[in-house]
């Protein structure tokens, strides 16, 4: 069954049919999320958060063939509503990367750090697009429509984020 079918039931009522829209949904929401607070706590809060959000809200998503973007555009709002009550004194998104144990000195996870430092190094916007387009597989259409900017900014931001990526990545290739 198509989303679309799915946001219809549940707008309607069906719980049967919203619970299958977060299990389709869940860990790339929760994926989002983690990536832009840092937290693994955090991801999880706010990720119930925003499927509750979405339910209360689902009468009001006008287009259903556009739910993901809507779903994205919560979770963004949540994410940022969070990051504003933690850190007051800045508007700024900080990133945290995740750490690792050093003693497993496996490639993947090498390959990992690096590109968690690397998105460390992008601003804010930068990062949440490159989440946005290569983590979370959106088209810059989506994108601009659940950061709410229009989409030559999306570009913008996207395209800049690679070069630094790009240079922070250089040095890891073999």
């Amino acid at each position: 069954m198509e989303d679309r079918d799915l946001v219809i039931r549940a707008a309607k009522g069906s719980v049967d049919a919203f619970n299958l829209l977060v299990s389709r949904h869940e860990k790339r929401v929760f994926n989002y999320l983690l990536r832009i607070v840092g937290q693994r706590e955090d991801a999880l809060d706010l990720t119930q958060d925003v499927f509750l959000k979405a339910y209360q809200n689902l009468a009001k998503l006008g287009d259903v063939d556009r739910f993901s973007p809507w779903l994205f555009r919560i979770a963004h709002n949540e994410a940022y509503s969070l990051l504003r009550r933690n850190r007051p004194d800045t508007a700024e998104l900080v990133y945290d990367p995740p750490t690792a144990d050093s003693r497993d000195g496996m490639f993947p996870v090498e390959m990992s750090l690096a590109v968690e430092r690397a998105l460390g190094r992008l601003t804010p916007e930068q990062r949440e697009a490159v989440v946005l387009k290569i983590f979370q597989g959106f088209k810059f259409e989506e994108m601009a429509e659940i950061l709410d900017v229009p989409l030559s900014t999306i570009k913008s931001r996207l395209y800049a984020a690679l070069d630094v990526l790009k240079g922070a990545l250089a040095p890891v290739k073999g």
